[in-house]
């Protein structure tokens, strides 16, 4: 006499699931050079913006990381203009190398003056190391 287990309809409900919630994770990862910078590039300035230095630092490339520490970063950008906002307006792509073309919104500190806020526009450059897109900063 053998006993067998009743089925379970919610199994292959459980696992196709699983399986989604997977293949959605693995896209926001997924894209062209073009599309992930873009995503990098938002997210470095959304840091910026707020002010969070440690989170715009990790997105440095590996190679400045070893040379600057997260301390120096911050010197280097915590004061001058306050920025308010920044977005990829425009990304092209080489191989190892994408061109960034950032809509930035900053108030400037200007002492006794105050201008409000001003637009324009920066460039700045994405290189591929390690298998991942990092904002090249100058040293």
């Amino acid at each position: 006499m053998s006993v067998s287990t009743p089925k379970r309809p919610w199994g292959m409900a459980a696992v196709v699931f699983t399986f989604s919630l997977f293949a959605t994770g693995c896209a926001t990862l997924a894209g062209s050079p073009e599309q992930i910078v873009e995503r990098r590039a938002n997210e470095y300035w959304k840091a910026r913006a707020a002010a969070d230095y440690a989170k715009a630092y990790e997105l440095s490339t590996p190679s400045y990381r070893k040379l600057r520490t997260q301390e120096q970063f911050r010197r280097q950008f915590g004061l001058g203009a306050a920025v308010n906002a920044g977005e990829a307006h425009k990304v092209t792509c080489e191989p190892e190398k994408c061109s960034v073309r950032i809509k930035l919104t900053a108030t400037p500190a200007l002492m006794g003056m105050n201008v409000g806020t001003v637009t324009t526009y920066v460039d700045e450059i994405w290189l591929l190391e390690d298998g991942q897109w990092w904002r090249h900063q100058e040293l």
